[in-house]
């Protein structure tokens, strides 16, 4: 099963990443795989720490994905060298305890050795739902077709238009707004469509399963 998580980093010198990113869980470890070249993978190597946030704030999904925002409020872990959201329902700090090498995505095993719970989980949302599958069509738009895209969106827009609250109907229109410039970038090039135009502020990593992280 992949979990759809927000994974908070440090570099050595304290500077904060925040990515999602698609985890599982493995005979009691956390399993990341994030895709080179990854933030996320030098500041894990750098201090072989990491914290996996638990939210209901979709806004973070898609301002990540979508290069809108990526400045969100953190704090320092409580006993990893790492950070984590101030507004995570509930965070796991995560040591590393094994890497798998490989050149395009190595995979990080990580043990949990510590988590809290800062909030209570308010329930599901349609809604909320819907503003992750966009971010992860945002993070595929390079080798998604147009229509496709299209299909989709129009199908996520209903819970949108049914169960959005401001928050979601914000990370939303990030959403929107960058598939249409990426097509407005993508028109721009020769060739297809397809042709090397980021979603994003950034070049995302290439992970088909899940969301990208914009390094």
């Amino acid at each position: 099963m992949i979990h759809e998580t927000i994974i908070t980093t440090a570099a050595r010198d304290g500077t904060p990443h925040i990515a999602p990113m698609g985890i599982r869980f493995e005979n009691g470890l956390a399993i990341l795989a994030p895709f080179r070249p990854s933030t996320t993978l030098d500041n894990i190597v750098a201090t072989q720490a990491a914290v996996i946030n638990f939210t209901t704030d979709v806004r973070v999904f898609a301002g990540c994905v979508t290069g809108t925002q990526h400045n969100w409020p953190t704090v320092g872990a409580s006993r990893v060298p790492s950070i984590r959201l101030v507004q995570s329902l509930a965070h796991t700090e995560l040591t590393l305890t094994e890497t798998l090498e490989d050149a395009q995505r190595p995979t990080l095993k990580m043990r949990c050795v510590h988590s809290e719970t800062h909030a209570p989980f308010g329930g599901f949302n349609r809604a909320q739902a819907a503003v992750i599958e966009g971010a992860i069509l945002v993070s595929r738009l390079f080798m998604l077709p147009a229509d496709k895209v299209d299909r989709e969106i129009a199908y996520l827009q209903i819970a949108i238009d049914k169960t959005a609250g401001p928050d979601e109907q914000t990370a939303w229109s990030w959403i929107i707004a960058a598939i249409e410039r990426y097509r407005a970038n993508a028109a721009k090039q020769p060739g297809s469509a397809h042709a090397s135009a980021s979603p994003a502020s950034g070049s995302p990593d290439n992970a088909p399963h899940t969301m990208h992280e914009t390094p």
